[in-house]
């Protein structure tokens, strides 16, 4: 059991509190965030137009929307930006009101809160250990006319896995078929260099929603931003006159506007990733009692062999923080998630990795 009452990672005050120390003296791995840290291009217009606090943002965010449609290629009718991806997936539930919807698990947490507050039947289609939590064909046989919608997350989280593209494709033609709204969560698909996710595909594909986020990718996650995009511009409209005004701030919306043209800092996370995730993969493999799976986003999945360990609690008397699986729905206590950080941050990181599976300490 997870020794933070959170779902989600990140939540380095709870953590701190627990030791009694400030939250700046935990090393954090549970949240899975750019360690880059947020270009210096949008830092510096950031303090450059610190005046904005001062006025309304635009309540259609005209310019933001133009952003992201030319960013992707699409009409600005297809896209509706949101505070943070999450109040996406509550507003896209809002407005489809589904009465049956499946979700993945195990699987980000916000699909089910969302679902439950309407008065939706939640079914489940359970990833397998044995298929190593990799997405297989036997959803297809569970896709049925009674089911509204189906939530997957692409790659998914925690397991960082993409399913493969044959099968996302199969997926799409049956939910089409079956008259079942897909939303595919693609909150991470930036950090896989080269994947272009669904957006190119859904001119022909109107039931099918992609959800996309900016804070993970660019390091921003104070200023909250994400957006979803569909090719029924009724629909979009029908979801614009739902959500609340004024629901993204002045500044998440300067930095949509203008991160996604910092192709320097995009490619500098995709040389940092290739390096560092394939060394810290090698690296995490090498520790004995540990199964690590193979992700490719910015985070990996670990299973801990040592009967009775509570990894979370050992590595935080160390002062580092791991995300606990213990609380998603097809895991239990043994699993956790670690994000991907810097060279100096992941040694400190395998360090405390190695003396708690020793069972010894740093204090030994």
């Amino acid at each position: 059991m997870s020794l933070l009452k959170s779902a989600h990672g990140g939540n380095t005050r709870e953590a701190a509190a627990l030791l009694g120390i400030p939250p700046e003296q935990l090393l954090d791995f549970s949240a899975n965030i750019n360690p880059l840290g947020m270009p210096a291009s949008l830092k510096r217009a950031l303090i450059d137009n610190l005046d904005r606090a001062e006025r309304y943002p635009d309540v259609d965010y005209a310019h933001l929307h133009a952003t992201l449609a030319e960013q992707h290629h699409v009409s600005a009718s297809w896209i509706l930006a949101g505070n943070g991806e999450t109040e996406s997936i509550f507003t896209l539930v809002d407005g489809l009101k589904p009465r049956h919807a499946m979700i993945v698990i195990p699987g980000f947490a916000e699909y089910r809160r969302a679902l439950q507050w309407g008065e939706c039947a939640i079914h489940e289609f359970a990833l397998r250990e044995e298929d190593g939590w990799q997405l297989t064909g036997e959803i297809l046989d569970a896709l049925t006319p009674e089911l509204d919608c189906l939530f997957l997350c692409t790659p998914n989280n925690p397991t960082g896995l993409l399913p493969e593209h044959h099968l996302l494709q199969e997926i799409a033609r049956r939910c089409k078929q079956l008259g079942i709204a897909l939303i595919l969560d693609e909150a991470f698909i930036d950090f896989i260099a080269g994947e272009q996710g669904f957006i190119p595909l859904l001119q022909e594909n109107p039931h099918i929603w992609v959800l996309r986020s900016l804070t993970k990718f660019y390091a921003i996650p104070g200023l909250r931003l994400g957006y979803l995009v569909n090719s029924n511009e009724q629909a979009v409209a029908h979801l614009r006159s739902r959500q609340m005004p004024w629901s993204i701030n002045a500044f998440a919306a300067l930095a949509g506007e203008m991160i996604l043209h910092d192709s320097v800092y995009q490619q500098a996370t995709w040389e940092w990733l290739a390096h560092e995730g394939n060394r810290f993969d090698q690296q995490l493999q090498n520790l004995p009692g540990l199964t690590v799976y193979p992700g490719r986003a910015n985070y990996r999945l670990l299973r801990c062999e040592r009967p009775g360990l509570d990894l979370q609690k050992s590595l935080l008397e160390q002062h580092v923080l791991i995300r606990s699986c213990a609380n998603y729905p097809g895991l239990d206590a043994r699993y956790y998630r670690v994000a991907v950080r810097g060279a100096e941050e992941n040694n400190r990181l395998l360090v405390a990795l190695r003396y708690a599976l020793s069972g010894t300490t740093l204090a030994d």
